[in-house]
């Protein structure tokens, strides 16, 4: 059997290669793959080459959030068997260090992330992953819903660090990939009101299909006078920054209700000020994360039993060796384009 993959050979350059075939160790599941999403990530790195101090140095393959089939199991594998449609979750932690023993393996210093530098990603036609980290799809669960489990990952670790409840008004600043999952997981989790806001027209509108009660165009309105007007002056009991912009990151402090909490979740690059004197003045908690943990269970849950649509994520589908097509699209047409997935097969 031969492996093919997608090689970043140079900024703004991907070429498909033969690749070493994986092989199976005992406690892991050898997987062919079926669909790869393109990731903000994946999309900043193949731009730039570099997310703050990660740096891509080529050859290198991108992608991790995927779906596949798996075709070989390791003999110590009790819980998956060939055939089983899954969802990898990226992230290896060592399993042996204070925060992987407490339940926050995601701060593990020893992480392997599959795309993260020097770690290659997923985008390659066959991959083996530890099993304990591969997640068994229900018959319901399309393989193409099957690559989205990992954004959506991020928005029920979100929402959950959040505290999103029944009651509850929501601000989501960013209506990409990222702030659509966490608008999904916000409604999951029984948000009253979900306010969403963005530059670009037609991610609003996707939001709106999604279950958004209101939207806010940033690039027309005043997005703080506007929340504070939506919600009677009062602000937003949770806040969450999805865009990974600076810009919305210092919206955080005046749309946050007083008593409320601000989830940071873009990745935003640098330092930037900020007025803690707002959010001082609120009692308001200020929290932060890393990825996730102990949630792929539950997304894949919430997506079986209908709890979570993830149709309309996807804006795009690219044959994987129409891949520079694909990535040049991504950065070049970000108006229309919310999510695009490489297919590998299925």
């Amino acid at each position: 059997m031969k492996n093919k993959a997608v090689v970043m050979t140079d900024i703004q350059k991907l070429e498909i290669q033969e690749y070493s075939m994986p092989v199976c160790g005992d406690d892991e599941v050898l997987v062919k793959t079926a669909y790869v999403g393109i990731c903000g990530s994946d999309a900043h790195f193949f731009e730039t080459g570099e997310i703050g101090t990660s740096i891509v140095h080529p050859p290198f393959v991108l992608g991790h959030e995927y779906s596949g089939t798996i075709i070989e199991i390791g003999k110590n594998v009790k819980h998956l068997s060939v055939g089983d449609r899954v969802t990898l979750e990226p992230g290896v932690p060592c399993g042996q260090c204070s925060y992987c023993k407490s339940g926050r393996y995601n701060l593990c210093d020893d992480m392997k992330f599959k795309s993260s530098p020097p770690v290659d990603g997923l985008f390659m036609q066959y991959v083996s992953h530890p099993a304990h980290l591969a997640f068994k799809l229900p018959e319901t669960v399309s393989l193409l819903d099957g690559a989205l489990i990992e954004p959506l990952a991020v928005g029920f670790y979100a929402s959950e660090t959040g505290d999103v409840a029944l009651g509850k008004t929501v601000a989501i600043l960013g209506s990409g990939c990222i702030g659509l999952t966490t608008l999904l997981a916000c409604r999951q989790h029984q948000a009253s009101r979900i306010i969403v806001t963005d530059m670009c027209q037609s991610r609003l509108e996707k939001a709106k299909e999604l279950g958004a009660t209101d939207t806010i165009d940033a690039s027309r309105e005043d997005v703080i006078a506007r929340i504070a007007e939506l919600t009677d002056g009062r602000g937003a009991d949770v806040v969450f920054e999805t865009a990974g912009s600076r810009y919305t990151a210092l919206q955080t402090s005046h749309v946050v209700a007083k008593g409320g909490r601000v989830v940071m979740v873009g990745a935003i690059v640098g330092d930037i000020p900020y007025n803690f004197r707002a959010l001082n003045r609120k009692e308001a908690d200020l929290k932060t994360i890393w990825r996730y943990c102990n949630v792929y269970p539950k997304a894949v849950e919430a997506v079986e039993r209908q709890l979570i649509n993830l149709d309309g994520i996807i804006s795009d589908i690219f044959d994987f060796r129409d891949a520079q097509e694909a990535f040049e699209k991504s950065i070049q047409d970000k108006e229309h384009t919310i999510k695009i997935a490489l297919k590998f097969g299925e």
